[in-house]
């Protein structure tokens, strides 16, 4: 079919694309957010960074209208089986972050009630690592996962593999609109 004939509203693409693109623009994610890590996920939804650019900011609180588990802040043995059944629950396919030290290796609460690494108990996609970690860096994680997607496309029914990815921050925190100095790495910007 020669495309130069069509008329100027017509779009012609691959059906895989057009899901792939409909799948990676409206991920909805599910919040598990304690302490800390939590209050980092709530600020990725505020006007300042706007998680609405990438599709992603209809939070649900119900795991069966989810999709991605974001998994921010400890999880203690007791929490455990909660969160394995919520991430039993959720629709396939589904995809999961660990967000923040505690959540990926324990962080600085090395007792034996904290977890030591949420991927022991179910498979992680995307590692955020910080302590906590800035919004930024959670949109990048996000951004990986919707990469993923679109490379991928659907995968085959029980042969999925999490990505196991580590996402490294690539920016530079700009000054604070009350005057209060940033400091990265101990060096004030």
């Amino acid at each position: 079919m020669d495309t130069q004939t069509l008329p100027d509203n017509v779009l012609t693409t691959q059906l895989k694309k057009v899901v792939n693109w409909a799948r990676r623009s409206s991920l909805w994610p599910m919040p598990f957010a304690t302490a800390c890590c939590g209050i980092e996920l709530m600020a990725t939804a505020s006007s300042r960074f706007d998680l609405a650019r990438f599709g992603a900011e209809a939070m649900r609180f119900s795991p069966r209208q989810s999709d991605l588990l974001i998994v921010a802040g400890r999880v203690t043995i007791k929490m455990m089986p909660v969160l394995q059944h919520i991430y039993q629950q959720m629709t396939e396919p589904k995809w999961v972050i660990s967000m923040g030290a505690c959540a990926s290796t324990g962080g600085v609460f090395d007792v034996y009630a904290t977890i030591q690494g949420i991927d022991q108990f179910m498979p992680v996609d995307v590692y955020v690592p910080g302590c906590p970690p800035r919004p930024e860096t959670l949109i990048e994680g996000i951004m990986a996962i919707q990469r993923i997607i679109d490379e991928d496309g659907l995968p085959p029914a029980g042969k999925r593999r999490p990505l196991q990815l580590a996402v490294e921050p690539s920016y530079s925190p700009a000054a604070q609109p009350l005057g209060i100095p940033v400091t990265v790495g101990g060096k004030v910007l």
